[in-house]
């Protein structure tokens, strides 16, 4: 077994690029050893891992569908294996799917979209209870949930289902803080509202960032380092009282 991090091990789901590669790169400078999950596309992910290697961090990639329960446990047992117990998950895997009205959706995409955004999140975070757990045995731990300022906002015209998708994982965050409060673990969200990352891209409007981040309050589109930076900071000790929150960083909007 690798030696371990004296700040811990984290696993990051949807870890190769955007909010997760800012979060594994900064986790990394903090001390972390750091797992960085990918779904499909392998080179961010293994150029990211092999990044933060040859800064004299320690890292590596790992594919699973975090929808997938025997994909997500073989990756925990690797994680596991590699570093040690995990001390931190960060869920951030999402998708939202191509932009539509919802009588427009796709029903697949619907589903891909659920199972990924909520399935995902609670598949993860169960697994990482199970290891941080005091009732389980464990040290204790924390969990930070990306959630998204839509699942406030709604996102009509855009992707509803996707909004819907964050309120789920608000919610859990909720109650699941609650319920393992008592275990050593702390669970929070960070809920992100315009960054600058290719998930506007993907959705299918690649000028959604240009003509929405005029829009913010604060003048301008976040940064991916923005995000993490207080994902970094709910893991810390620093924030030791804190649990049960969903901390919105949207630049006023």
């Amino acid at each position: 077994m690798s030696a371990r991090s004296a700040t811990g091990a984290v696993l990051i789901t949807g870890g190769g690029r955007g909010i997760g590669a800012a979060t594994a790169r900064l986790a990394a400078k903090r001390g972390y050893a750091v797992c960085i999950n990918y779904a499909n596309a392998s080179g961010p992910a293994e150029a990211l891992a092999a990044e933060i290697r040859q800064a004299g961090g320690r890292a590596f990639a790992h594919r699973a569908d975090v929808a997938r329960q025997d994909e997500v446990e073989t990756m925990f047992t690797a994680l596991d294996r590699e570093f040690g117990p995990i001390t931190a998950l960060v869920n951030n895997a999402g998708l939202t799917g191509q932009i539509s009205r919802l009588d427009a959706a796709e029903p697949e995409m619907l589903r891909r979209v659920i199972e990924v955004n909520v399935l995902g999140v609670l598949t993860c975070a169960r697994a990482a209870v199970k290891r941080m757990s005091t009732r389980h045995g464990g040290a204790g731990g924390v969990i930070v949930n990306i959630s998204s300022a839509a699942s406030t906002l709604g996102s009509p015209g855009e992707y509803v289902w996707y909004a819907a998708s964050k309120g789920a994982v608000d919610s859990f965050t909720i109650g699941l803080a609650k319920e393992v409060a008592g275990e050593g673990i702390r669970v929070n969200a960070v809920a992100p509202g315009m960054i600058a990352t290719e998930i506007h891209a993907s959705s299918g409007d690649a000028g959604r960032l240009e003509r929405i981040g005029k829009t913010v309050p604060i003048g301008r589109p976040g940064e991916a380092n923005e995000i993490a930076e207080p994902v970094l900071w709910l893991m810390s000790d620093e924030a030791r009282y804190i649990t049960g929150e969903v901390l919105r960083v949207t630049g006023g909007r």
